[in-house]
Order: structure tokens, then C-alpha cells, then sequence
């Protein structure tokens, strides 16, 4: 198709630098040489969200994870290791992506453990126990 994006029964027709925005969480980044999208599984389980990303080849020393104001940062470089002129298929460069925790998830608790090519975040998100109240209407 070199380069098209069907149309699909009446869904528009979105750009390609769009679509690669929605893969690596960064607006406007997306132009950036070097910025690569990390693919990611959300889950939320037994009052906790886990996050698995896909870092094949990075060392986890040089994996930065943030959370600031709700939002989940994943940054992770990945350098070459040869010079030489060769033909590769491998991304180099940065990579990272931005997810929004759930409402209540307490960031500052975050864990992480990377394995086999795989980087696991967890954040407690403890069950708010929501009560029904009722509220009285006064008359004036």
C-alpha cells in the first residue's frame, strides 16, 4: 500500500504521524530522530496496576521511570555497539512512552523488576470504599 491507510467503513483516514503518536505516548515527538515508541500491556489486578513494557536489549541501568502528577514516564536508551557500516533492523536511540494511572493509584509505591527482555511496573491502587450519602434538599 506503500504508505496508505485504507479507509474502513466510515472511519476517517488518520495521518501516519498520528498513528505513531498514538504508539509512543509523546505528542509531537513522534518527528524527533532517534524517539522510538515502547509497546506496552496495562492490567489492573487485585488492587494493582501493572504495566509490562517491551525493552528487548536494554540494559535496566538504563532505564528511567518517573510519575509525575498521575502520569507513568518510561524513558530507555539503547546504544549501538558497533560503528561499522552494516545493514540493521534493530532501533537504537531513546525510547519511551507516557500511560495515565488509574484514579487513587499511589505512584510513590511503584516497583519495578525487568526480565528477559521485559520491564514490569506495578503501582498499588487501593479499592476506595465509596458509600451512598444522601443529601438533604432544604426549602426556602
Amino acid at each position: 500500500m506503500s504508505g496508505m491507510i485504507e479507509r474502513l467503513r466510515g472511519w476517517p483516514v488518520l495521518p501516519e504521524d498520528l498513528l505513531g503518536w498514538a504508539e509512543s505516548g509523546f505528542p509531537g515527538l513522534h518527528g524527533v530522530p532517534g524517539l522510538h515508541g515502547i509497546r506496552v500491556e496495562e492490567a489492573l489486578k487485585d488492587g494493582t496496576y501493572v504495566l509490562r513494557a517491551e525493552l528487548p536489549g536494554v540494559d535496566p541501568a538504563d532505564v528511567e521511570i518517573t510519575v509525575t502528577e498521575g502520569v507513568l514516564t518510561l524513558r530507555a536508551e539503547r546504544t549501538e555497539e558497533t560503528k561499522e557500516k552494516h545493514r540493521t533492523e534493530f532501533r537504537y536511540g531513546t525510547f519511551a512512552r507516557s500511560v495515565r494511572l488509574p484514579a487513587g493509584a499511589k505512584g510513590d509505591e511503584a516497583a519495578a523488576e525487568y526480565k528477559d527482555g521485559v520491564l514490569t511496573v506495578t503501582v498499588p491502587v487501593p479499592e476506595e470504599k465509596t458509600g451512598t450519602r444522601t443529601i438533604p434538599v432544604r426549602t426556602g
